[in-house]
């Protein structure tokens, strides 16, 4: 049965959690990573969120992902693919590790750009940060364990951010 949609108080840890995983995927990757990036709403201080950290692992170039997978996998990981969104590979994580999405994108894809540029965004806009903690509240009790639907109805609220971010 799925699990509902669980949103947290922001918690002060989530920095170190992240700290602690990018510590240990420096290590593995070693100059194939060109930066990690914590994005998500854990990234964000004072946002509320699930408590998953969403990590986003930048390489050069595509053609630089089978090394990537290959070093990630000597930790662990399992290369998921892309799941629909084209140069974002997903990966499992090693169970010993806490909770948290692992991405691999090229420097140039449009999806972690839209990450960064979000992230960024509510990190420099505490009232729009407010504002999506409380939709995600709301949205998070409408929806249950339909975490698509939670995912979608946000999607409305993270294009008008994107929007407001590609402005400034």
């Amino acid at each position: 049965m799925p699990q509902p949609v669980v949103i947290f108080p922001y918690d002060p840890a989530w920095p170190q959690v992240f700290a602690a995983i990018e510590a240990r995927l420096a290590e593995a990757l070693g100059g194939c990573a060109l930066a990690i990036e914590h994005v998500g709403s854990t990234a964000v201080p004072g946002l509320a969120a699930k408590p998953i950290i969403d990590i986003d692992v930048v390489i050069a170039a595509e053609t630089d992902l089978p090394l990537a997978a290959g070093r990630l996998a000597s930790i662990g990981y399992a290369h998921k693919g892309e799941q629909g969104v084209a140069g974002r590979h997903a990966f499992s994580r090693p169970q010993d590790l806490p909770s948290h999405h692992l991405y691999v994108c090229a420097a140039d894809n449009l999806e972690l750009a839209r990450h960064l540029a979000f992230r960024d965004h509510l990190r420099a806009s505490p009232g729009d940060a407010g504002a999506y903690a409380r939709l995600k509240y709301e949205l998070a009790e409408r929806f249950g364990a339909d975490r698509d639907g939670y995912s979608q109805a946000k999607s409305a609220f993270v294009e008008q951010m994107l929007r407001k971010a590609a402005s400034h």
